[in-house]
């Protein structure tokens, strides 16, 4: 079972993202304030769960009362800003999302560029460690996934809809074949 992570002054957001390692598609990250007694017994790492069970969980989250913010950054801002950047502003844009301000920030990974006033605590692999970081990791990667699903349909070739713009042997043959679609981060190396 995952821990709450708590802070005496009040709920804290949890943060992740996904997509960072893809050669295709936005990153996006969420950010998602549950109080200890959430009530969500399925809350797990998005990579520890199956794509129905993550389908479960993004919907219970999404019709729960806690606040979520989702930020998207798309290719040709990663290409302009680099990765680690477009991931730092998609969390951002997550936080400005949320309609109420956290008392702090817990971040997956060791890595986060300070967001204005609000302290924040990073922890490597958070997401298997704090119930607000898994949810923030589920809303973030079903959402992401959902995009490239829907993107599939105007690129077949690239099989999105399985592989969801992750460098597999079938994505990069795609591109060597078929070249890059708008949808392609460029600054990646596809082979």
């Amino acid at each position: 079972m995952l821990k709450y992570y708590k802070n005496p002054d009040g709920v804290v957001a949890g943060i992740d993202e996904a997509g960072r390692g893809c050669l295709a598609g936005p990153v996006v990250a969420a950010a998602v304030m549950l109080p200890e007694d959430h009530g969500l017994p399925s809350l797990q790492d998005s990579k520890q769960l199956t794509e129905s069970q993550r389908e479960a969980a993004y919907e219970g989250l999404m019709a729960s009362k806690y606040p979520i913010g989702i930020g998207i950054i798309p290719p040709h801002i990663i290409d302009d800003i680099n990765i680690l950047q477009a991931t730092y502003l998609a969390m951002h844009e997550a936080i400005d999302q949320l309609p109420q301000k956290p008392v702090e920030l817990i971040i997956d990974g060791n890595r986060f560029k300070p967001y204005f006033g609000i302290v924040h605590t990073c922890v490597i692999k958070g997401d298997a460690t704090y119930s607000a970081i898994a949810a923030a990791s589920i809303i973030a990667k079903v959402t992401r996934d959902r995009y490239m699903i829907k993107q599939h349909d105007k690129y077949p070739q690239y099989d999105w809809s399985q592989n969801k713009g992750y460098p597999t042997k079938r994505h990069k043959s795609a591109i060597k074949l078929h070249g890059l679609t708008p949808l392609h981060r460029k600054s990646f190396r596809s082979a």
